[in-house]
């Protein structure tokens, strides 16, 4: 009986040891890969990879780059088929480009407990152009069944040496294990720069003697290095984020200087000062920044008299805002003249902002442009000028010794306001004086949503008062873009959202679309739900979070609102002579570590009234990772918990 104990032991420990672990160090196909099909890491994952190998050298004799690539990859389910489909991009030039060559591919099956192997062919192998600089190179992995094992491998030849070829450690399904070998010459020189919040399990690096000939007894060494990642969880992008190119786990390379074997040395990378040099002189930028347009514009005499200053860059900012509109375009460069602009009166951000610095130097106020990438496009690299990060021009205005960021592109933004898609934390600011620096872009101000209601529950059951909603900053731009854009759909909206509620009648006290304030006032009735002889009122009538937004097992990357923010909601219901309080909500104070954020709610009757008080703060734009469990489970989980399920239990006296 203790032998039969032992044995059926050994055998459940093989089974678990099969459904949990991989082969994950080491490209060969295992029994152990097809059997094993959960990976309870992230349950979430239709394919893992569960190896992966790169190495990147320069060719002895070419002086080509070569890249080899293999990898492993296991289909955990059929969403997962799509990963199944290889593309091979392949960059080139007017004269040049860059091959693959050595594609091999397999598909391990564990079919009635035998490994069968599928081999791709070469006719299955397809070639397509992409764009004006990529061909792609494509095939799709044959007989993919759930639970398959795929490999592949391939060798790519690129003459482009500056182009030398970054690592992705991160994608969007997990790995278990990634590495990366490279071999760089030390009459190159490059930047080399580790993206994202994952750290290296293996980072060594050795010199290797006379490695490259360089002819007539030239040579160089190398540095041969060797990058080890492993257990790397999926990059999902999640709300709250800016490009993912930002923290996906990678490695960056770019060619700052070559030494050649002749004595030459060639700078490849600027530096910000001559970077600084030529965009003064570029046609595009520099020279347009020097255009006298007063003369071609309509200003109005209230706004070139004006002896404010900060009321005459005011007046001058809404007339360009209001005057011209943007075609939707980002650049930091114009497309035409700025005087194309103004009869066209229509241009790009470059075109309409770079008219708004003239029009604003012109007439006696500080301006600088501002070079910036939105969040959608990623970070520009601070270490060394690269334009091509860059593909959005705001101005920066100095009065009176405070800074206002300008952008006049959205006719709804207010003075000193930026558009939610330049909250991207830093530009650079050209001085071509003094010479450009990096300047923080975030808003001063904190956003600002408050509800505050008065409502009376008469004898017939039914609830009817007001509501004022007042917004500030980010939370009133998309408020005053649907109402002025459009004010009978406004309250329309509003009705459709909520079916219990109707809404009688609607004002605001808004004229002028690019107030920073946005203030309106609802009156309202609504019909409480009645079970037996009680009613049960949700107290929120308007929500600030319909759901959780953060539902990710793990995110590894920052949480960016772009902005602090606030909510606040005021409810006073008066129950007059015929209704008493049968049950309240349970009050809750939730702090995030650091006093990072709070949430306040409380609720309790006094003076015959029903009173609850909400209020939810985010001290902070970005919150670092470690952040998110807390953001997840114990701010944004109650959150949405006590709007959705806070109940006032009343009943007649």
């Amino acid at each position: 009986m203790k032998n039969i104990y032992i044995t059926t032991f050994l055998l459940l420990s093989q089974f678990l040891l099969a459904q949990e672990n991989f082969s994950s160090e080491d490209y060969s196909v295992t029994r152990l890969d097809l059997e094993t099909n959960t990976f309870k890491k992230d349950t979430t994952a239709n394919a893992l990879v569960i190896y992966e190998f790169g190495n990147s050298f320069i060719d002895n004799e070419t002086f080509d780059l070569n890249f080899e690539f293999k990898q492993k990859l296991k289909i955990l389910n059929r969403k997962g088929y799509d990963k199944a489909t290889i593309s091979i991009y392949l960059y080139n030039s007017d004269k040049s480009k860059e091959k693959v060559s050595k594609i091999t591919a397999t598909t391990h099956n564990l079919i009635d407990g035998k490994i069968e192997r599928t081999i791709l062919d070469d006719d299955q192998i397809f070639t397509e152009r992409y764009n004006d600089n990529y061909t792609l190179v494509k095939f799709s992995m044959p007989n993919i069944k759930e639970g398959s094992v795929l490999t592949y491998s391939y060798t790519m030849e690129s003459p482009f040496i500056y182009k030398y070829k970054s690592w992705e450690f991160q994608d969007d399904i997990p790995k278990l294990y990634s590495e990366y070998h490279t071999s760089i010459p030390a009459n190159y020189e490059y930047h080399i720069k580790l993206v994202g919040q994952l750290s290296l399990h293996k980072n060594e690096s050795e010199r290797k003697h006379r490695c490259v000939e360089g002819g007539n007894g030239a040579y160089a060494d190398c540095f041969n290095s060797i990058y080890v990642m492993k257990d790397i969880p999926a990059f999902i992008e999640e709300d709250y984020m800016t490009a993912s190119k930002n923290y996906l786990s990678r490695i960056d390379y770019e060619l700052k200087i070559i030494n050649r074997f002749n004595g030459f040395t060639e700078n490849i990378t600027k530096t910000w000062e001559t970077a600084d040099k030529e965009l003064r002189y570029d046609e595009n930028i520099g020279k347009q920044l020097k255009k006298n347009i007063s003369s071609s514009v309509a200003l109005n005499d209230s706004v070139i008299n004006e002896p404010d200053n900060l009321k005459r860059a005011i007046g001058i900012y809404k007339y360009v805002q209001s005057n011209f509109k943007w075609n939707k375009r980002n650049s930091i460069y114009n497309e035409s003249s700025v005087k194309d602009l103004i009869k066209e009166k229509s241009g790009n951000v470059a075109e309409i902002n770079i008219l708004l610095h003239n029009l604003l130097d012109e007439y006696g106020v500080e301006v600088y442009p501002v070079l910036m990438s939105t969040r959608n496009n990623g970070f520009p690299t601070k270490i060394h000028p690269v334009i091509s990060d860059f593909n959005y021009l705001i101005v920066q205005a100095i009065i009176g010794n405070k800074s206002y960021l300008l952008d006049a592109t959205d006719e709804y933004l207010s003075f000193g306001e930026l558009p939610f898609r330049c909250l991207n934390q830093y530009g650079r600011k050209l001085d071509f004086k003094n010479g450009s620096e990096w300047i923080d872009i975030a808003p001063e101000k904190v956003s600002t949503l408050l509800y505050k209601a008065e409502l009376d529950l008469n004898e017939d059951e039914i609830l009817s008062g007001y509501i004022n909603s007042t917004s500030r900053g980010y939370h009133a731009l998309p408020l005053k873009k649907a109402y002025f854009s459009n004010k009978q759909n406004y309250v329309k909206y509003f009705n459709e959202k909520n079916e219990s509620i109707e809404i009688i009648e609607h004002t605001t006290q808004n004229k002028d679309k690019t107030d920073y304030t946005f203030i309106e006032d609802f009156e309202i009735e609504i019909i409480p739900e009645t079970v037996g002889n009680n009613l049960y009122i949700n107290p929120f009538i308007f929500k600030f979070f319909e759901e959780n937004p953060f539902k990710l097992q793990e995110r590894t990357y920052p949480i960016d609102f772009g902005y602090k923010d606030a909510y606040m909601y005021n409810l006073s219901i008066n129950l007059g002579k015929f209704y008493e309080i049968v049950e309240m909500p349970e009050a809750k104070n939730i702090v995030l570590p650091y006093n990072a954020g709070q949430v306040i709610f409380d609720a309790k009757l006094e003076d015959n009234k029903a009173r609850v008080f909400f209020k939810i703060s985010f001290n902070k734009a970005i919150y670092e990772p470690e952040y998110y469990n807390y953001l997840r489970d114990l701010f944004m989980s109650n959150i949405v918990d006590i709007q959705n399920n806070s109940l006032i239990v009343i009943k007649k006296k």
